[in-house]
This record gives C-alpha cells, structure tokens and sequence, in this order.
C-alpha cells in the first residue's frame, strides 16, 4: 500500500471518526509499511472503541513485534492462545518463540497450521522439518523437585517457580551525566530513607515503595535504575515481563511470588521491573482473560499480603504510562511517578565520551555536538556516532589511511538523524493536554513548554 492510500485513508477517517472499519484499514496499511508505532496508536484507538476485537488486537501484537517490544506482543499472544484463539495469534507467537523456545513455537506453529493451512513461515519449516523436540527449552533444564511424598519428580515450568538474578552493581549516579532533577527525586524516595532511618521512622515513614519512571524510549530509565542500586550499594534484580508470564495456567504467579520471595530474602534490594505495561495492556486489551489473576498477583505482592515489603524499593520502567492501570498507581504501590526525558547537555556530553572511547578521533568538542543534539535519545546519539565512523571508514578505504573522528564529522552526522523522541512526544502531549489526571503529565508540558 502506498502513502496516498494512506493519506486518503486519514482523510476519510477525519470525517468519519467512529468509523471502526476504515481505522481498521488504516492501522493495517501502517503496519505493512512497517509504521509499527503510527499503528499501534490506530490499533489502540480501535480497542478503546471495542476491547474484544481480535483483529485490532492482533494487529496490535504485530505493532508491539515491530516495536521491539517483544513482552507486550507475548502477553496478547499467550492471553489468545488460552482461549484457542485464531490462527495469527498463533503464527505470532510460534514467530516471537522461535529463538527461545523452539519446541513450543514448533507446537503452535503446527497448530496455526491446522487452523489455517494457507499460513507459512520458512523459518519455522524448517525448525518443524528438524524435529526440534516439542518442549519448552527452560523446562529441560529445571533440576528434579521434592514431591509431598518424598519422592523426587521431575519439575516442570508448570510447578517451578522463576529464580531471577541477583546482582551488585558498581554504577553509581557519578556515571549517570546530568539528569540532575530525576535523581534528585530518587535521592528523596529510596536514597535518603536508607542512610536515615532512624529520622524516617520517627515520622512513621518506611525505606521502600515504588518508583515508577516513564518516559521516551531510550533515555536511560534502566541505567538509572541499575544505578540507583549501586548508589547505595545493595542488591540488584532486573526483571523482564517476559520472564514472568507463562503459558501454564498458575505458572505466572507462582512466578511473581518467587521473584518477590527472593526479594524479600536478599533486602535491602532494587526490585526492577522493565516494560511493565506490558501487564497492564493485558488488563487493558484483555478485560475478560485469565491474565486478571497474574495481575491481581502482582498487585498483591506490591500490597505485602504475603510478605514484608519494607527495605524492598520497587522501582519500574515503562514507555507508556497511559496504559498503566490506575491500580498500579495507588499509595503503596508505584505511587511516585518520575519522568525521565532525553538527556540533557550534560547527559548527551557524557554519553558522548562514552561512546567515542576505544575509536580513532581528533580533539573532538563533545559539548558542541551535545549542544545541536537537543531531544535526542541515547539510542540517537550512538546512530550519529555510527554514521560519522561510517563516513570516515569510506574515506579510509578510499585512501587507505586510517581517518579519525572530528567534530565536524560528528555535526554533519547530527544532521542525518532523527530525534526518535519526537514520536513519542507527540502520543504524550495529547495525554498530558487532555488526560492529565491530577496533574500526572505536567512534567511533559514543562518540558515542551506548554501552558
């Protein structure tokens, strides 16, 4: 499909707003011109208007592949896949899978198939065509467990639990430039609660809680939270979504409940949960799926019910804090929101120098070129590096000289670049203009200096 099928589309869609069927097309013609994030926001909308749609939810797990966010395309697919769902669903997810789990993606491949005898895939052809054992790969090495009788079983993802990595990070906030603000904020809720306790306590406030940071896609939430961790030097558990969720009926909260056990076991810790909207866009998209318990679990585990949660300081990142359910965000649990934007000067001049150690340069002013990157993600300014070296390495072969990096070099690269945060500020005005509750997104504003 091409742009002016696009464009026409929008117009039509202009005029006729509840159109369900052409927003439909429209988020469909976006995705095959790969505009993952332009269809995920049509695919969103088509879902606030009917939250049982499949096709729109399908689309939208195929906007989330797209996007990179693999745990958000597996919560749809998994949520579909219990309600025997149709054929794309399982094709999506036998494609997600692949690279992990070959014996499931093997099974739900096949069973697409059968659905659908039109589906192919090579890839999955050929894992099919080699007999790949029809089994989880993490279920393989799980050791055998004790059985109420004594006896040993064998464990399967079914009745295991998640054990998730314990580390001690040396980051601290020396290494995180700039950003002043944010970890000023940090310092408040998790920093100084531990260095004082005694002060804390005697105005009835405990070391723990949640942070919640948000904000355009790489800009350093994960750093920081790693950071946060060696700053006052203890533990540290990052966790991805996806290693949570499972397909097995309990499995994830039994998940959930391990990985808060552990937490507990080794406080004081950082408990980090990345992409976790991705639960709540299963709450969202999802209203009648079984995915309820694991989220009912999760808030639970926050809440303490099960354990004491004090000296466990839960922080999480998340892209998308208007997908967030509102329970999430209740006292107690991710109660203080910090946004996180692109790096400032500061930031970008010592991402800068990171990224230019170890590579031939010249005495390159790194401040001049953090001074035109202004909006830029740390994802953007490694592309600018990359496009300068390509350009030297073109000129080197041609010379067979070695030709090192420069300033100039790097401003012209500057400008074959993108800011990639734009995008996502312009889903985040919208909200912060007009679903600004309580004055959540008033950091947005400020930064674009609305109002």
């Amino acid at each position: 499909m091409d742009h002016s099928l696009i464009d026409g589309l929008r117009v039509a869609l202009a005029t006729s707003p509840v159109n369900q069927a052409l927003r439909r097309l429209l988020a469909k013609a976006l995705l095959e011109q790969l505009r993952f994030a332009e269809a995920e926001a049509e695919y969103r909308l088509a879902l606030d208007a009917d939250p049982r749609d499949r096709e729109s939810q399908l689309g939208l797990a195929r906007a989330f592949a797209g996007l990179g966010k693999r745990s958000a395309a597996l919560v749809l697919c998994e949520e579909a896949a219990k309600e025997g769902d149709q054929a794309g669903f399982l094709l999506l997810h036998a494609r997600l899978l692949g690279d992990r789990e070959p014996g499931t993606a093997c099974r739900l491949y096949r069973q697409a198939r059968q659905l659908d005898s039109s589906l192919h895939d090579d890839e999955l052809e050929r894992m099919v065509a080699e007999e790949v054992v029809d089994r989880p790969v993490r279920e393989k090495a799980l050791p055998p467990r004790l059985s109420s009788d004594g006896s040993l079983e064998e464990t399967t993802a079914a009745t295991a639990g998640f054990t998730p990595e314990i580390e001690r990070p040396s980051l601290t906030f020396a290494d995180v430039g700039g950003m002043e603000p944010v970890k000023e904020e940090i310092r408040m809720r998790i920093i100084y609660p531990l260095a004082n306790r005694d002060l804390y306590a005697a105005y009835g406030k405990k070391a723990g809680g949640g942070i919640l940071l948000y904000g355009p896609p790489g800009c350093g939430k994960t750093y920081l939270a790693r950071a946060t961790a060696g700053e006052v030097k203890v533990r540290f558990i990052a966790v991805g979504i996806n290693d949570i969720l499972d397909m097995w009926i309990g499995a994830s909260e039994r998940n959930l409940h391990s990985l808060f056990t552990s937490a507990r076991e080794n406080r004081p810790c950082v408990l980090f949960f990345d992409e976790v909207d991705a639960l709540a866009a299963s709450r969202r998209d999802l209203r009648q799926s079984a995915s309820r318990q694991s989220i009912n679990q999760f808030l639970s585990e926050l809440d303490g019910v099960d354990g004491n949660n004090d000296e466990v300081l839960i922080m999480a990142a998340t892209n998308a804090p208007w997908h967030l359910d509102s329970a999430f965000r209740r006292p107690g649990r991710f109660d203080r929101i910090i946004f996180v934007p692109p790096p400032d000067e500061a930031a970008c001049t010592s991402f800068l120098v990171v990224l230019l150690q170890g590579k031939p340069a010249a005495e390159v002013d790194v401040q001049a070129v953090a001074r035109k990157t202004p909006d830029f993600s740390g994802a953007d300014l490694k592309a600018v590096v990359e496009h300068a070296i390509e350009e030297k390495l073109t000129e080197a072969m041609r010379s067979g000289r070695l030709e090192p990096l420069t300033t100039k070099v790097l401003l012209r690269a500057v400008g074959k670049v993108k800011p990639s945060t734009r995008e996502w500020f312009t889903t985040a005005r919208n909200h912060a203009l007009y679903a600004n509750e309580n004055g959540l997104y008033d950091p947005i504003l400020a930064y674009l200096k609305v109002r």
